[in-house]
């Protein structure tokens, strides 16, 4: 199923067989992200709705692929301070994808946002024949905003605004696809659970963008449009519901979710869920997906799981000075090229131990 070498160190990939889920493999810095001929034809485990898009809409199996690209760099990003920091190392990535742990929510719903995110805006850059910018007609006009110069001033939609609709449509129609009735069916309604938390946390957060129209700065016209939230907006609203995510059991019935605990709330369609503890995270360990801690650069003063305390897991640190090259002294020189020097650079670095 991979595109090449199974050692490849550089490979990001969802391998979901016990849920058969999402059925892609994507790869961050491989040729897999770009092409979605090598997606579809690569990935055998691809049908129904999946495999409708990649015989008639390939641009979109594209954008799938971009979106799921933008879903690791805010993961790895978000996590860059914790013990598991969303590695790329294909063979522990794929064992912590195999388990049903909070950090497993987070990257469902962080990958299903990038999905639903990357198309929309692919619609509104006018990249995507299938769609465009947001219609309008039959929506009910924006509300006032209060502000000097706004009393008395025309109001419609207009400008180009994000499709999420669309985005949300074709992000659930690949990365939600069906799963095999049997014994896995309570792994994949927390799968399912966790994609549609993601989406929503796009298209729930729209905000609406106006621009003034008028004579001499005069605000006589006021056209509103809507735009998604920035992706990294997204991803710090993942991190909240990540860590107040709600551990499931499933039920009697096999078709419902029960939180675990007394007088617990059920929780709502934008909260993460899971059922299995995580793995402390601390020491190497590849049948749960943990490359340790050792050699982490942490930070001797912070409180956070940034610090060495906690991102050491107690082992302690030790302090090291490297020298480092950046650029500096740099000129602009016309037109319109910018020049730099090499300077090097001392700096005091506190690595785990």
């Amino acid at each position: 199923m991979l595109p090449s070498s199974r050692t490849q160190m550089g490979l990001f990939f969802i391998l979901l067989c016990p849920a058969n889920i999402i059925g892609l493999w994507w790869a961050v810095g491989s040729p897999l992200v770009m092409d979605p001929n090598s997606i579809c034809r690569k990935t055998k485990r691809l049908a129904g709705k999946q495999a409708e898009l990649c015989q008639l809409e390939p641009e979109i199996v594209q954008e799938v692929a971009k979106g799921t690209k933008l879903g690791v760099r805010e993961c790895q990003y978000q996590f860059r301070f914790r013990r598991w920091n969303c590695t790329s190392h294909s063979k522990y990535f794929g064992k912590i994808l195999q388990q049903d742990i909070r950090e497993t929510a987070f990257v469902y719903a962080i990958t299903a946002a990038g999905v639903s995110h990357a198309i929309t805006q692919a619609c509104s850059m006018g990249e995507l024949l299938q769609c465009g910018c947001e219609l309008t007609r039959s929506r009910a006009p924006p509300s006032p905003t209060a502000g000097p110069g706004t009393e008395g001033t025309a109001w419609e939609w207009g400008g180009c605004g994000d499709d999420v609709q669309f985005g949300y449509e074709k992000s659930q129609q690949f990365m939600d696809a069906k799963s095999k009735k049997g014994k896995n069916d309570i792994r994949a309604l927390i799968d399912l659970h966790n994609n549609e938390a993601g989406r929503l946390a796009v298209r729930s957060y729209m905000r609406t963008e106006c621009k003034c129209h008028g004579l001499s700065g005069s605000c006589t016209l006021r056209t509103c449009w809507r735009k998604m939230p920035h992706f990294r907006e997204v991803g710090d609203r993942l991190l909240e519901r990540f860590n107040g995510a709600f551990k499931v059991m499933g039920g009697n019935d096999g078709k419902t979710l029960i939180p675990v605990g007394d007088n617990i709330k059920p929780p709502d369609k934008q909260d993460l869920i899971y059922s299995a503890d995580s793995p402390d995270f601390c020491s190497a360990n590849r049948k749960t997906g943990s490359l340790g801690t050792r050699g982490r650069v942490c930070n001797s003063t912070a409180m956070d799981t940034s610090g060495c305390d906690l991102l050491c897991c107690g082992r302690g640190h030790r302090d090291e000075t490297v020298v480092l090259e950046e650029n500096c002294l740099c000129r602009f020189h016309w037109c319109c090229v910018v020049q730099c020097r090499k300077c090097s650079v001392r700096q005091e670095l506190s690595l785990c131990i």
